[in-house]
């Protein structure tokens, strides 16, 4: 498994060469949220969709 600097490095050596700093940020935070949620999911913490859909009702309100 790489290290965290590790995957930083590939992931801003994906970026196309004229991305802004804004983007590259961007990439960074979408990979942190896919690997906290893989986390959440293999740990059991997890909701089903209709609670989701609920819980989306009351903030409407």
């Amino acid at each position: 498994m790489d290290s965290i600097k590790e995957q930083m490095t590939r992931i801003i050596r994906e970026q196309p060469d004229d991305s802004s700093y804004d983007e590259i940020l961007r990439e960074l935070a979408f990979a942190r949220m896919i690997e906290r949620g893989l986390e959440d999911s293999q740990s059991k913490r997890t909701i089903s969709n209709d609670e989701m859909k609920h819980r989306i009702r009351r903030w409407r309100k």
